[in-house]
């Protein structure tokens, strides 16, 4: 993989979501973000030859990525099995140009997830449906690994750090993101609806 650009126009290619389902506060991750994540990640050491979770996976973008970036193996995970279809698509067609690491998929609530990972790679629930539904996922991201990329509204800074004292873990930096999501449920009132959010990384102290 040559540079940021490179990654992000091959998961501009990759299927989507074909349909959002609001109480899991399903929305596409951009192609751009996920890129720009995953770069930072391997830039810092942490995906290159690393065991990644791709919590929430949704499509794949960050696990797929990961593998794209040298990954030695990703772990996606997603409640919904509809999604994981989707994921698996994606993964073959990669397959297809492309060398990468050993995968798994598994569709399980995120909670069940045991395997101890090196990093975590996420962009869960924000807890807008389901009160602390980022939480969960959270606390365990900390518990499998000691690097953990996670999208948040940017608001949550507090919270997070509450968590990451709680759990014996540093808040070491936030990367400012603006989402842009298309009008998918009916409640939404604009054709396009952007926000602020962050993605956190922590480590183990």
């Amino acid at each position: 993989m040559k540079n940021k650009k490179e990654l992000a126009l091959i998961l501009s290619k990759l299927k989507d979501f074909e349909s959002y389902d609001v109480e899991l506060e399903q929305y596409s991750t951009p192609s751009e973000i996920s890129a720009e994540v995953l770069w930072t990640a391997c830039l810092n050491a942490d995906i290159e030859n690393k065991v990644i979770l791709d919590a929430a996976c949704g499509p794949g973008y960050f696990g797929i990525g990961a593998l794209l970036l040298g990954a030695k193996k990703v772990y996606f995970v997603d409640i919904d099995e509809k999604i994981l279809k989707i994921a698996k698509e994606n993964i073959n067609n990669i397959k297809k140009g492309y060398s990468i690491g050993k995968f798994t998929i598994q569709n399980k609530n995120i909670s069940d997830f045991k395997k101890k990972v090196d990093t975590v790679i996420q962009n869960p629930p924000f807890g807008v449906q389901k009160k602390h539904a980022d939480k969960i996922f959270l606390e365990k991201a900390m518990e499998v690994s000691k690097k953990i990329y996670s999208i948040h509204k940017i608001e949550s800074e507090g919270f997070i750090k509450k968590i990451a004292v709680e759990n014996n873990f540093m808040l070491n930096k936030i990367m400012p993101l603006i989402f842009s999501i298309k009008q998918t449920q009916k409640f939404h009132k604009r054709p396009i609806y952007r926000f602020k959010a962050g993605c956190f990384i922590l480590s183990k102290v």
